[in-house]
């Protein structure tokens, strides 16, 4: 058995040169599949999930170091200090807030955004509040008090519904940090090797996500999970192959050799030395993106990126992103008990805009509500938040919101180079595109867009369109309303899964309205990462994808080569198709350039 081990470069930040593309003869779709599990079928077995973020990775198996597990019921002895047992807990959330804090310096954008959240979670009052009080009144030993305790606040979180719901995660993985703490068990998490691995486990709490290291980190594979999950985002962000949704890892034992093929979804048990040297070779190959996005026949399709601050946008344009095709803005307002001022906002998006000069850049409005509440724009009584005020509804209860963004994005656009667009989320009618427009009229913003997220506005892009200027879909929350499934939710991984053919259907009819009206369709959505994907996206006449500056390189390797016609002949085939599962393996097949990369 090799022990060579090898990953997608952490370096790896997009495509250059590419293979000569082998597709089949127009119209047919090969039967071979032409990913690394068909390159290893020598194996002994294989795993199957979905895959998630692309790429190649072998190494022995390292599973997340397992929690403490549930503390037995104890009581204290009847002359323990009552105060000093209850500052203990007080103590063990105090020293995990802090760990998470430091580790959040250490990262930056959306890592650094859930370790903050969990930390502020572990120093939360009312978790602390609880376990102390079972300590003093019922005389239980501080380890199980906050046992008890986490599990109480979670089950409150849960009835609530939606946003709140999840978080009862984040309450888990503070419970399990805080057990760690008081009684000196190992702390819970992603383990410290001296030589990479190939990280396995049932799921990941958005902290362990956040404090992966690619460099030690060379695939992940989890039972639970779906394509919009966090740990799927930040695997691709990171450029580590993954698989999730995998359900039973019994036969990934600790130490065993695997091969995780991220774009295909499996992996491969005990492959051969042969297999790995070959696979090894693809996953090797750095490519970078020259910063023009084209079908190996000259059709032009932008890459953008997708951000979320001002090191987002630096990171965008180090990697050739061609513009940024969803400047998320939330981070201006997160953690805000008020509004931010118009000059804070200013000075928040011009390093932003600054870093694309002469290029476009389209913004979004604020998107609060679902999993991003904020006190001055939506309601905690809804109990369905991601079907309640979200994205431009949020105007409804707070317009001045809306209007001093649209004067600091105007401000910001009038002070910088960029050539700057603004889009508006979850619309979902005529009348909501006819508002957003007008009031971005008003400010001197003329590329006035909208999100296609909910499926109404998909099957209403003809006359959405002959109002707004451009389109964008965003695929995460278009397929979660599509399916009518939480896209955080792990057992419904297999329905939150772009490559749903609904999903397709409603991509094609909103580039259908896009074409009646002359306007410009994008893809700001997970979606757009996806190599194989991406080829659907262009043949159902989308023109833009944005995503992780770490994707750019893998879509305009596999766009380029394949020409236009062979998008739009496996766009039919996806479309045509009747699972998710099918789609994929079907274009997967028509894509011998996949293997060839190494996606």
């Amino acid at each position: 058995m090799s022990t060579e081990q090898y990953g997608a470069n952490p370096d790896r930040t997009a495509a250059g040169s590419v293979a000569e593309a082998t597709a089949g003869e127009a119209g047919t779709v090969p039967a071979a599949a032409g990913t690394a599990a068909g390159v290893a079928g020598t194996a002994a077995g294989s795993v199957r999930g979905v895959g998630v973020s692309p790429g190649l990775a072998a190494g022995p198996v390292a599973r997340l170091a397992a929690p403490a597990g549930e503390p037995a019921i104890a009581r204290l002895a009847p002359d323990a200090d009552l105060d000093a047992e209850a500052a203990r807990v007080a103590g063990a959330a105090e020293r995990v807030a802090g760990d998470l804090t430091a580790a959040a310096a250490t990262v930056d954008g959306e890592r650094r955004e859930l370790l903050e959240t969990t930390a502020q979670m572990a120093a939360d009052p009312t978790l602390v509040r609880a376990a102390q009080q079972k300590v003093r009144e019922h005389h239980l030993v501080p380890a199980r008090a906050a046992w008890e305790a986490a599990g109480e606040v979670a089950d409150q979180l849960r009835a609530l519904g939606g946003y709140m719901a999840e978080r009862a995660r984040d309450v888990h993985d503070v419970r399990d940090r805080l057990i760690a703490v008081l009684t000196g068990a190992p702390m819970p998490g992603v383990p410290r090797r001296t030589d990479p691995f190939v990280l396995v486990a049932h799921d990941l709490a958005p902290a362990d996500t956040a404090l992966l290291d690619p460099t030690q980190v060379r695939g992940i594979v989890t039972a639970e999970g779906g394509p919009t999950s966090h740990t799927a985002i930040l695997a691709r962000a990171l450029g580590i192959p993954a698989v999730v949704g995998a359900g039973d890892l019994a036969a990934l034992t600790e130490g065993r050799q695997v091969l995780v093929d991220g774009g295909a979804g499996t992996v491969t048990l005990d492959p051969d030395d042969a297999t790995v040297r070959r696979a090894a070779e693809r996953a090797a190959r750095v490519r970078t993106f020259d910063g023009a996005g084209r079908t190996a026949d000259g059709h032009r399709v932008a890459l953008l990126a997708n951000v979320g601050d001002q090191a987002g946008a630096a990171a965008a344009a180090a990697a050739g992103a061609e513009g940024v095709g969803l400047f998320r803005t939330e981070f201006c307002f997160l953690d805000h008990t008020q509004e931010p001022s118009v000059e804070e906002q200013v000075a928040a998006y011009r390093p932003v805009l600054a870093a694309f000069p002469g290029r476009k850049v389209v913004v979004r409005t604020l998107d609060a509500g679902a999993d991003k509440p904020l006190p001055f724009v939506t309601a905690t009584e809804e109990a369905n938040p991601a079907l309640g005020v979200r994205g431009l509804r949020t105007a409804r209860r707070a317009p001045e919101v809306l209007d001093h963004q649209l004067e600091a994005i105007a401000q910001a656009a009038g002070a910088e180079d960029a050539e700057v667009w603004v889009m508006a989320p979850m619309v979902a009618t005529v009348a909501e595109t006819e508002e957003f427009v007008a009031a971005c009229s008003r400010r001197g913003l003329g590329m006035a867009g909208v999100m296609v997220e909910v499926p109404s506005a998909a099957l209403l892009a003809g006359p959405i369109l002959a109002r707004a200027q451009f389109a964008s879909i965003g695929t995460n929350d278009l397929t979660q309303y599509a399916m009518a499934a939480d896209r955080l939710l792990g057992s419904l991984a297999d329905l939150s899964d772009s490559w749903q053919p609904a999903v397709l259907r409603l991509i094609e009819a909103t580039c259908r309205g896009g074409a009646q009206q002359a306007r410009p369709v994008g893809v700001c959505g997970e979606a757009a990462a996806d190599p194989a994907l991406a080829v659907v996206l262009v043949g159902l006449g989308v023109s833009s994808l944005s995503m992780t500056p770490r994707a750019l390189a893998d879509v305009a390797a596999v766009l380029a080569a394949t020409d236009l016609e062979r998008c739009r002949e496996l766009a039919r085939v996806a479309v045509d198709a009747e699972s998710a599962q099918d789609a994929r393996d079907a274009v997967r097949a028509g894509l011998p350039v996949l293997a060839e990369l190494g996606l």
